[in-house]
């Protein structure tokens, strides 16, 4: 079976490594991980756009190759997932395909918007507060497609790149899947 390895990895000074580690992780539990890296593709001569649509092809045609996804939900550039990854989760659980994350930051959703005292935010709308790791259509999709969200604390300094998480989510796909 085979994995789509979503998430900001992407963005992380050496997306390679990172998916390298993924991998190996994956294989060890009798998985292939398939990272967005994966597919080669020749950007140089395409405009910025063209290169975005061409990217957001390859990504769909290699999630659609897959058989799950695990996503790194760890929060990104905000208090929320990935946008990104986000879209990858809905587009798998779109397709019927299990859908497993983790966060490398073990509160909820509502404990990192810290701007509100009253369930509001510093705009005056309300922050979802539904114990979640996250919004609540990315667990939904967790949950009813048989997957599971691995939440941990990581430290700083790993906040991206620590694995137990992203491990402990292989170990039960493999446990419920394979």
């Amino acid at each position: 079976m085979r994995i789509y390895l979503a998430g900001p990895d992407v963005f992380l000074p050496d997306p390679l490594k990172a998916a390298k580690l993924k991998q190996d992780i994956c294989q060890r539990y009798g998985f292939v991980g398939a990272f967005p890296f994966d597919n080669t593709l020749d950007l140089a001569s395409l405009s910025p756009f063209e290169a975005g649509i061409a990217i957001y092809n390859s990504n769909t045609e290699l999630m659609d190759s897959c058989d799950l996804v695990i996503a790194n939900m760890t929060p990104f550039r905000g208090p929320s997932m990935d946008v990104g990854t986000a879209f990858e989760m809905g587009y798998m659980a779109a397709k019927s395909k299990p859908v497993f994350g983790y966060t490398n930051d073990g509160r909820l959703y509502v404990e990192r918007v810290t701007e509100s005292t009253k369930g509001l935010d510093q705009d005056g709308l309300s922050i979802e507060a539904f114990e979640m790791s996250d919004n609540l259509m990315m667990e939904g999709a967790i949950f009813t497609s048989r997957g599971v969200l691995i939440r941990q604390q990581a430290s700083p300094d790993l906040y991206y790149t620590e694995l137990k998480a992203f491990e402990a989510a292989v170990q039960i796909a493999a446990e419920r899947l394979l």
